[in-house]
């Protein structure tokens, strides 16, 4: 957007205290960041995360509002994002453009932290008027505009921009994947499969401990990798010694720097996107996904919906079954099966660059925003 020549502004969350708990402005490659020290991390409880929520979307209205803006874009979750959102475009005569990223309140219904009646009837309220307060929708998926539309929306007023693939960033890298081998020799030289990802209890990333244990006793060369943070952390370590694979063919690491990160996913054969059984994930459109395919690696999931579609249409990696004797069986002879494994790296990067680049999706993002601010000024 900066580089399309608008004056772009985010109004945002810190982590980071500040002596008087005050916003802080700064400037990042042109953008100018507005920074509101508000704690908040996947391992808070649901109810410290609502709080977080709340007192955000408190501060944030007039924050935007004293800015000023010609289009006002509200990107979720949480849906209570849309109350400084509205509050906004409505006090400076501008129109709001909605993202939806996660469906509300579908998702917190499904995974039951949302259980009072009354709550859930509110709830639904709210996203419809979240919707029709909305020049436009923008979807990060097709199962997601399907779910505003099934809301009441207009049609013609959704657009699915999904999340991207930074091509330069992830670009394949020989010397950043050997760099990282060479700096974690526990993983050793044989085959290395990556989950990097938040460990929330929706992610389920106890699955690959599963698998490691498995795979152990079929083909201990294999290691599995998961790097991130969040609420299941422990849990999942804890499990992984439980099942003797920890420090073994099993690693677990805490989040690192982006360049780090970047070079894992470099090394890794195979990178995963894992989500519990609950279909209404299915919808979803996870970074670490659209960033293996950046990277030209080779996809395995556990879930359906579109992402496994896309798995199987242009043959980018693998759909591993729920149970895991067959799920470790698939991975197993895809990981010795060269030439669908370069197949699938190839095909993954090709991907990235004519249907997820981040340019290309970023300008038809542009358009979603100016086609409201020309409605608005007509």
């Amino acid at each position: 957007m900066v580089s399309a020549g608008h004056e772009v502004h985010i109004v945002t969350s810190w982590r980071k205290p500040t002596e008087s708990n005050a916003w802080v402005h700064e400037v990042i490659d042109g953008i100018n960041v507005h920074w509101l020290p508000i704690p908040y991390d996947n391992a808070m409880s649901y109810r410290d995360r609502v709080r977080a929520f709340i007192k955000f979307a408190f501060h944030c209205g007039g924050k935007a509002r004293s800015i000023g803006a010609d289009v006002v874009f509200a990107t979720s979750t949480p849906l209570t994002i849309v109350v400084p959102g509205y509050y906004a475009s409505r006090r400076l005569g501008c129109p709001m453009v909605f993202e939806v990223r996660d469906l509300w309140p579908e998702l917190p219904i499904a995974i039951g932290a949302l259980k009072n009646p009354i709550m859930k009837m509110s709830m639904r309220l709210f996203e419809r008027f979240a919707y029709r307060s909305s020049s436009r929708v923008v979807a990060l998926s097709p199962g997601m505009a399907d779910g505003v539309a099934k809301a009441g929306y207009p049609l013609d007023r959704i657009h699915v921009v999904p999340n991207s693939c930074d091509n330069e960033l992830f670009k394949p890298n020989k010397a950043s994947s050997n760099r990282f081998r060479r700096a974690h020799p526990e993983l050793g030289t044989g085959p290395i499969v990556l989950y990097a990802g938040t460990f929330g209890k929706i992610n389920g990333v106890d699955f690959l401990v599963e698998l490691a244990a498995k795979l152990l006793r079929i083909d201990p060369s294999v290691k599995f990798l998961a790097i991130g943070r969040g609420a299941e952390f422990d849990k999942v370590r804890s499990k992984a010694k439980e099942l003797g694979v920890l420090g073994k063919n099993y690693f677990q690491y805490m989040s690192m720097p982006k360049e780090e990160l970047v070079s894992a996913i470099h090394a890794a054969d195979i990178c995963t996107s894992l989500f519990v059984d609950i279909p209404e994930m299915e919808n979803n459109s996870a970074n670490k996904f659209f960033d293996a395919l950046a990277a030209g690696r080779p996809v395995a999931i556990n879930y359906g919906g579109w992402h496994r579609d896309l798995i199987a249409r242009y043959s980018i990696g693998i759909h591993l079954s729920r149970d895991i004797d067959a799920a470790a069986a698939s991975l197993s002879r895809f990981l010795k099966d060269g030439n669908k494994l370069q197949k699938a790296s190839k095909n993954a990067r090709q991907l990235a660059l004519e249907e997820f680049d981040r340019d290309r999706l970023s300008g038809k993002l542009i358009r979603v925003l100016q086609d409201a601010y020309d409605e608005n000024m007509s």
